[in-house]
């Protein structure tokens, strides 16, 4: 069993910045893919960024068109923790974010149904 749990959101002006955080328990983090989706209201989930095992213990990104440039995601295997770096942020980025994990995946990362653990999630929310 793994729990997940976000910290970090907030609300922010159309420019700035913020770092979402996500904390795993469960062992083997090391393996996992994880990956950050979003929910806007009245929209369907979508994907935004992942980090993606390999077996040779490099992890590759991959993000949405959207956020390619503003967004960076990272993690800290010591620490069991994914984080998402937002910059530039934009009043459509405004969301409830949540991080995801997936034991070993590789291919369509940014399918949700593909991952096997979620948190409850974090708003942000981003004003003009």
């Amino acid at each position: 069993q793994v729990q997940l749990l976000e910290s970090g959101g907030g609300l922010v002006q159309a420019g700035g910045s913020l770092r979402l955080s996500c904390t795993a328990s469960g062992p083997t983090f090391s393996s996992y893919t994880m990956g950050w989706f979003r929910q806007a209201p009245g929209k369907e989930r979508e994907f935004v960024a992942a980090l993606i095992w390999s077996s040779n213990s490099i992890y590759y990104t991959t993000y949405a068109d959207s956020v390619k440039g503003r967004f960076t995601i990272s993690r800290d295997n010591a620490k069991s923790m994914v984080y998402l770096q937002m910059n530039n942020l934009k009043p459509e980025d405004t969301a409830v974010y949540c991080c995801a994990s997936a034991v070993m995946l590789r291919l369509r990362v940014s399918t949700a149904e593909r991952y096997d653990y979620w948190g409850q999630g974090t708003q942000v929310t981003v004003f003009s």
